[in-house]
């Protein structure tokens, strides 16, 4: 039998904890960012050295924490590292004036089109029929399921 609407709504409703998850990558991605750009920074000011190290820390350590808390690796190792690219990228063209090409531009947009793509295939909803737990977008073999 299929599970009832009210029900896969609310297995699938966005809760406190969702949102913490995703807190938590935010602050991995922006400390992971902060370090890459201090060490570029770093090559006129040695103390920035501290904010690499301190950054790269954090940044692992928050990731393990999104982890703990059930995001698939795929996904938060996907977003995390697609938009440090991203962001260091556009960041180090603002701050450093490192070349941004319309070519870069592209690819970046194309990261942001993946990692779209990625966190919407981690959310594959799962039908409920007469016992089996399959995703909806499977497909049963010929004859399967079948009774004689």
């Amino acid at each position: 039998m299929l599970q009832s609407h009210a029900e896969a709504d609310r297995l699938h409703t966005p809760r406190l904890a969702d949102m913490t998850i995703w807190l938590l990558l935010c602050g991995a991605i922006f400390v992971e960012v902060a370090a890459s750009l201090s060490l570029k920074g770093s090559e006129t000011e040695p103390l920035l050295y501290i904010v690499v190290v301190v950054g790269y820390c954090s940044a692992f350590l928050l990731l393990s924490m999104v982890l703990r808390r059930g995001m698939p690796l795929g996904v938060a190792y996907g977003v995390w590292g697609a938009s440090g690219v991203a962001l260091t990228a556009i960041l180090s063209a603002l701050l450093f004036g490192e070349s941004l090409t319309l070519l870069m531009g592209a690819g970046i947009l194309l990261i942001i089109g993946g990692v779209v793509l990625i966190e919407s295939g981690s959310h594959t909803k799962v039908a409920v029929v007469e016992g089996e737990n399959r995703p909806e977008n499977t497909v049963r073999s010929a004859g399967e399921g079948k009774t004689c």
